[in-house]
């Protein structure tokens, strides 16, 4: 085996989000999220109507997020918010709930616009599907992110067919594969979201998977691993199969995450690790970690085991 990197030339155990972001906006920023009214093929029945097996948006919604409120009046509540503690921050408007670029041109270009009109937004955060995104929508985008700070974050989640399938995702990771190459040629900074631990992937090779997102020319990735969120179908299909779940205890995820960051692009940005949704929504236990303490121990880990991200990639970038 040829390892193509030794390591992050900068000392650091991986390329970390919050000084990247700093770096290139030169400033402390804050994203809000906002429900813009959007919905998604998967629920609205041009794909499906039952949307992703895993699926739950009340899992990131904050209070302030209704679609009954406009897209000023929800980042001025969140502008609010933050301000108490952070009187001069600035702000990302983050379109977060289901599928941000998923109606008509005209719509979601007005959407858009309307965000980056309100005092202190420097930019935008687009959460959408590969299968989504259109050469119009894309080439307004390009434009855009010469007027504001723009990150498109595609909702990728796994490499394997097979496994999107199995969840009912509704498109391929070629799909993906091409969404995120006629984003990045536009110069557009760009997202991916992946769930580790998700059922019908092998939880004991994170490399391979990890290889083929780094073949990827993503900036930022978010990583997070697979919680069972009550009411939805994958929660059922546990309750009657949980023979067909590998559901990780910290130690194997913390273990599983820096196999699958060594083998990861020195590169990509990493903005996430886990996700902690409200333990009210969760059909399974969760861990009772906070986000920055889940973080302090996988950094003690991987100093430990003298572990870096891309050590051990093996494959270059396309």
């Amino acid at each position: 085996m040829t390892v193509l990197f030794q390591g992050m030339t900068n000392g650091n155990l991986y390329k970390e989000f919050g000084p990247w972001l700093k770096e290139k906006l030169g400033m402390k920023v804050q994203k809000i999220s906002i429900n813009a009214g959007f919905t998604c093929p998967n629920r609205d029945g041009r794909l499906g109507t039952g949307g992703c097996t895993y699926c739950n948006n009340q899992t990131f919604n904050p209070a302030y997020c209704a679609t009954s409120k406009s897209i000023t009046q929800q980042l001025e509540e969140g502008k609010r918010f933050f301000a108490r503690k952070y009187p001069e921050m600035k702000y990302l408007a983050y379109f977060q709930a289901y599928t941000n670029t998923y109606a008509p041109f005209d719509e979601v270009m007005a959407k858009y616009e309307e965000a980056i009109k309100v005092d202190d937004v420097v930019g935008l955060v687009i959460g959408t599907r590969p299968d989504c995104v259109s050469d119009q929508l894309l080439d307004y985008l390009a434009m855009l992110a010469k007027r504001c700070f723009v990150i498109v974050e595609y909702g990728i989640e796994c490499s394997d067919n097979k496994v999107l399938r199995l969840i009912n995702r509704g498109h391929t990771f070629e799909q993906t594969r091409m969404a995120v190459s006629k984003t990045v040629e536009r110069g557009i900074y760009t997202g991916g979201h992946v769930i580790l631990g998700l059922p019908g992937t092998d939880c004991h090779n994170p490399a391979q998977e990890a290889e083929t997102i780094s073949s990827l020319r993503l900036d930022i990735l978010k990583i997070h691993q697979l919680q069972l969120i009550k009411g939805t179908a994958m929660a059922e299909e546990y309750a009657c199969h949980p023979e067909r779940f590998h559901l990780f205890t910290v130690d194997e995820y913390i273990d599983y995450v820096i196999d699958y960051i060594e083998h990861l692009h020195p590169d990509i940005v990493l903005e996430r690790f886990v996700s902690q949704s409200p333990a009210s929504l969760l059909a399974v236990k969760g861990w009772g970690l906070k986000n920055h303490e889940f973080v302090a121990q996988l950094r003690k880990r991987m100093e430990e085991r003298g572990a870096r991200q891309g050590r051990l990639l093996t494959t270059s970038r396309s």
